[in-house]
């Protein structure tokens, strides 16, 4: 299993326009092969930022990697740029990969990935 996650670091004050954005976007993740789930978390607040963080679930990288070379993904990304101006981030999106190496469900039952 892989998961693929993005950070956004939102300006206070645009974090209603950027959770809207995310609600309104067409979803094309359920039509690529080797998806698993989709979650958008909402983290602490500081000062200068409130942190999001945009979260997949993969069979495998690889299946995460033809993802980000599909026509799907193209389509899914096409409208980002007509959203300047209405949400502000202190830097682009930062992301990050991991492979899991253990997983536990909500039994406690514990799986090492295959990876």
């Amino acid at each position: 299993m892989y998961i693929a996650m993005n950070r956004f670091r939102v300006v206070p004050g645009f974090e209603q326009a950027f959770e809207d954005m995310w609600k309104s976007r067409q979803g094309r993740l359920a039509e690529v092969p080797g998806y698993v789930e989709f979650h958008m978390l909402k983290g602490p607040k500081a000062d200068d930022h409130t942190l999001y963080a945009s979260h997949t679930i993969w069979e495998t990288v690889e299946h995460f990697q033809a993802w980000t070379k599909s026509e799907q993904f193209r389509a899914a990304h096409a409208n980002a740029g007509q959203n300047r101006g209405k949400v502000e981030y202190l830097s682009g999106p930062q992301f990050e990969g991991f492979e899991v190496i253990i997983s536990e469900d909500k039994n406690g039952v514990r799986a090492a990935d295959a990876a």
